[in-house]
C-alpha cells in the first residue's frame, strides 16, 4: 500500500451511526451524479482544514440531515483507512443516539432505518460495509 505524501494526501471524512430508541440506525442513498451513486451510507462527509473531527460531523450532519447534534452525544467508534486512486481515505465512525430535529434528505436520494443485521442487505461502499460488523457488536453489547 503506498505511503500518504504530498502528492498522495490523506482525506480525512466523518460518519456517524444515528441509532434510534429501537436499536436502528440510519443510513442514506447517495444520489444520482455523485461517486457511489445509489449506494447505501452512513451520513458525514469531508473535514475542512481547521476543523475537528466532532466540528465536522455535526455542521454535515446539519446541511445533509437539518439535525443539530451536540459533541458530547457523539462516541467515537471506529476507523477504516483505504487507498483511493489519488489520495489515501481515513473514515471516523461515531455512535450518536441524541439529536435534535427529525433527520430528512437534503443531499440524499432516499433515508432509511434498519438494525444492524440488516444493512448487510444493502449495498454499500467498500469503506462503509467493515462497520457494520463492529457497529452490530457494539449495540449488543448496549442493548
Amino acid at each position: 500500500m503506498p505511503k500518504p505524501s504530498a502528492a498522495f494526501p490523506v482525506m480525512m471524512v466523518v460518519a456517524a451511526a444515528l441509532v434510534d430508541d429501537r436499536g436502528r440506525v440510519l443510513v442514506q442513498r447517495r444520489p444520482a451524479g455523485k461517486a457511489l451513486a445509489g449506494l447505501w451510507e452512513f451520513p458525514g462527509g469531508k473535514v475542512e482544514p481547521g476543523e475537528s473531527p466532532e466540528d465536522a460531523l455535526m455542521r454535515e450532519l446539519r446541511e445533509e440531515l437539518a439535525i443539530d447534534i451536540d459533541a458530547a452525544a457523539l462516541t467515537a467508534l471506529t476507523f477504516a483507512s483505504m487507498p483511493l486512486t489519488d489520495r489515501h481515505l481515513l473514515l471516523l465512525l461515531y455512535v450518536c443516539r441524541e439529536w435534535r430535529g427529525d433527520p430528512r434528505p437534503l443531499e440524499a436520494s432516499a433515508l432509511a432505518w434498519h438494525h444492524p443485521a440488516g444493512l448487510r442487505q444493502l449495498e454499500m461502499p467498500p469503506a462503509d460495509a467493515p462497520f457494520i460488523a463492529v457497529l452490530e457488536a457494539a449495540l449488543a453489547s448496549s442493548a
